[in-house]
């Protein structure tokens, strides 16, 4: 088995791809080459990092992509938002997709820290 399966931060954010292609299915068809496929780029990029990362012959270059990982974060929270206030997403919908990214956030920070430790 890859190494980055067993990672629950690669496990949740995989999740998170997921509910992304789900949601962005419903935006207007006018949005295809905008936000939903810059929302679906960066939403794939959290969990292909941790994976690049993980298969890496050094914990320094594993630490380089779990931050790219965490930027990617960065990109979909903004992006969320900006869908919210253009009315592409109800809120109600947005407030899992906020605590995914929360949770997700915490379990990279916390990899790095430890990675960090072991060097």
């Amino acid at each position: 088995m890859k190494p980055h399966k067993n990672l629950e931060a690669w496990k949740q954010s995989f999740e998170l791809v997921k509910e992304v292609y789900r949601i962005t299915n419903s935006f207007p068809a006018e949005e295809k080459f905008g936000i939903t496929s810059q929302l679906r780029r960066a939403a794939v990029s959290v969990p292909t990092n941790i994976a690049e990362g993980a298969a890496r012959r050094s914990k320094k270059e594993f630490i380089q992509f779990l931050y790219i990982s965490e930027g990617s974060l960065s990109e979909v929270d903004t992006l969320l938002e900006l869908s919210v206030a253009l009315n592409l997403l109800a809120v109600d919908l947005s407030v899992s997709l906020f605590n995914s990214l929360e949770n997700i956030s915490k379990l990279i920070i916390g990899l790095i820290k430890k990675l960090e430790s072991q060097l």
